[in-house]
């Protein structure tokens, strides 16, 4: 076009270049664009043109060259609005979030210029992914007096700010004024819901979303799916599987992994390995998704095949899906596995990662190899509260409590990391381990007192316990009075085991009764009331518990035995008969215990 087979010039105008530099930004084509700037650099007149200065900084941006574009913003003497927001829109896509807020700053404060809607809404998703709630309020009253709140793209992008920062009250309040609520609307209202603990109010805004004709889009059933799979809600999420397919969701990679991150956490794993099987691209989100599914279901030896599995695939994992398989192999206890698991890592340069190396700690600390886990924690510069906790929790598995201790008054007193809820729930499942309840006891109450950080139920489960186990049920039972967040079953769970070992009738019925209320269908609980009625001669009651767990056909999870032979990982439970090679083994054992009678015999002359 710039020069035909005649050699005659024909000079694209601004549009056609402003066409060409997005299409050049769309296929991320930056050797092309920059040949194209080059063309423009030539001529001043279309090189200062706004229109086209603002392609530029939109291709430069979404090539990541911030640089460049800012380069080129500082050739204008008067950038205009469309400028402005050209650059605040790109540090914000960038992921350079401060940068976008400053910009913004510069543009209303220094230079007096207005900012637009599309300026807003670059504000409002930075100030979302900063957690900047101050901030993004303030933009949401710069909204209201501009007259702004009626423009759909800036309400979803606060929807969205209210949804990341915990505000669910407010975030549910303005999506109920929205007058013409579109698919982002819903999608993001019922994320809101999802990622703040209210899987069940995710769910009944999904149906209300269907019922009124509005069709959900990927994301949307993402967002469903999630819901499900907190709530173990498997039917709805059958249902939404269901209507992915008819919407030919179901293939998109994301909703697969949604779907398979579902099904697991509602037990059926079989419907999970099906969905991934199906998958025509997978990616290294969907093989993790996967493999931390078998380790959730107790099936962590099933994880490591996958892991290999996925190498050979020729997917690679990054950092995020390295602390996930590391923590799936944590639940065999494998050394061997570990080792291999630890080169591996070493190879793939993620030594200085600390989320990386406290999963090793855990790692190490899980499969019984405490000195390893203290190498790799002391072979780690500029340790962060992660590997702190990390170590801490390897001493507390390891039962030595008092070292535990030590290493976190360590860290309270040279370390530049502060103890967070984590490190105290380490210090406090230590403590419990090693069975020092009142040091347990004292840890809670510098947490509280001196660090003022707020427990959560599980820092509150493992404190009832400490002081159950003490014989103090009142004042554990005080502690659930003054909870100022809802009382989990863990937390009634300990004060039952300790009602029970402690012959308090009266408080374990409290604590059962409260118990079966939040999980009915727990035959342990059922089973620990059921024997404490036993141990207190009350045969009748007992008796009742027992016939209701077989009414509701209840179960006990049975926990499992691995052995590793020949690089291959056996598992078992008591009992156990589905074993391909059951009958060998029992003779075996049998020959064990003849063995084992004649030596008594040879010995104590039984």
């Amino acid at each position: 076009m710039i020069s035909d087979e005649k050699g005659e010039k024909n000079e694209p105008d601004n549009f056609t270049l402003a066409i060409v530099l997005k299409a050049c930004a769309g296929l991320q084509l930056l050797k092309q664009g920059k040949t194209l700037h080059g063309f423009l650099w030539k001529n001043e007149k279309t090189r200062l043109d706004l229109f086209v200065g603002a392609a530029l900084i939109e291709f430069y941006s979404k090539c990541g060259e911030m640089g460049d574009a800012f380069k080129v913003f500082k050739e204008f003497e008067k950038p205009d609005v469309v400028l402005w927001t050209s650059m605040v829109s790109g540090y914000e896509q960038s992921g350079c979030f401060e940068k976008a807020l400053a910009f913004f700053s510069r543009m209303v404060v220094e230079e007096g210029v207005h900012p637009d809607r599309v300026t807003l809404v670059s504000l409002v998703s930075a100030c979302a992914k900063l957690m900047n709630l101050k901030l993004g309020r303030s933009v949401h009253g710069f909204v209201i007096r501009r007259g702004f709140e009626n423009e759909l793209s800036l309400v979803n992008a606060l929807l969205n700010l209210y949804a990341k920062t915990g505000f669910v009250k407010v975030a549910e309040n303005l999506f109920r004024r929205i007058e013409g609520k579109d698919v982002v609307s819903w999608s993001s209202m019922i994320a809101c819901y999802c990622h703040n603990g209210a899987a069940v109010e995710a769910l009944h805004l999904f149906k209300e979303m269907i019922n009124k004709g509005c069709q959900p889009n990927a994301v949307t059933v993402v967002s469903a799916l999630q819901a499900c799979a907190v709530a173990c809600d498997l039917d709805e999420g059958r249902r939404i599987h269901e209507l992915a397919k008819k919407r030919g969701f179901d293939l998109e990679v994301s909703v697969s992994t949604a779907l398979i991150d579902m099904y697991m956490k509602c037990l059926s794993h079989d419907e999970a390995f099906n969905v991934f099987r199906k998958m025509p691209g997978k990616d290294v989100v969907s093989w993790v998704a996967l493999l931390s599914g078998y380790a959730q279901n107790g099936m962590a030896y099933k994880s490591i095949g996958i892991f290999r599995d996925m190498l050979s695939s020729g997917i690679q994992p990054d950092a995020v899906s390295m602390v996930k398989i590391l923590a799936s192999s944590s639940e065999l206890g494998i050394l061997r596995q570990a080792v291999c698991l630890h080169g591996y890592v070493t190879r793939r340069g993620f030594d200085n990662n600390d989320f990386i190396g406290a999963s090793l700690i855990e790692l190490y600390s899980k499969c019984g190899s405490l000195d390893s886990a203290i190498k790799v924690f002391k072979g780690i510069k500029g340790k962060d509260v992660v590997l702190w906790s990390a170590m801490i929790a390897g001493y507390g598995i390891h039962g030595q409590g008092g070292e535990s201790l030590k290493l976190f008054e360590q860290m309270a007193k040279s370390s530049a990391a502060r103890p967070n809820n984590v490190t105290f729930l380490s210090v406090l499942s230590a403590c419990s381990h090693a069975g020092l309840l009142l040091e347990g006891i004292e840890i809670f109450h510098i947490m509280v007192n001196d660090y003022g950080l707020s427990p959560g139920s599980e820092h509150y489960g493992i404190v009832v316990d400490l002081l159950g186990r003490t014989g103090e049920l009142d004042k554990a039972m005080d502690i659930i009075n003054r909870m100022t967040i809802p009382v989990e079953p863990h937390v009634w769970g300990a004060l039952l085991s300790a009602s029970r070992i402690h012959h308090n009738v009266e408080m374990g019925e409290l604590a059962a009764n409260n118990l079966l209320c939040l999980d009915p269908n727990h035959a342990g609980y059922y089973t620990l009331l059921s024997n404490m009625y036993a141990v207190d001669g009350k045969w009748g009651n007992a008796a009742q518990i027992r016939t209701l767990i077989k009414e509701k056909g209840l179960k006990k999870m049975f926990a499992q035995s691995m052995v590793e032979i020949r690089n291959e990982v056996h598992s078992f439970v008591a009992d156990d008969k589905l074993h391909p090679e059951c009958e060998k083994i029992y003779e075996l054992l049998g020959q064990l215990g003849v063995i084992m009678r004649l030596q008594l015999e040879n010995i104590y002359g039984i």
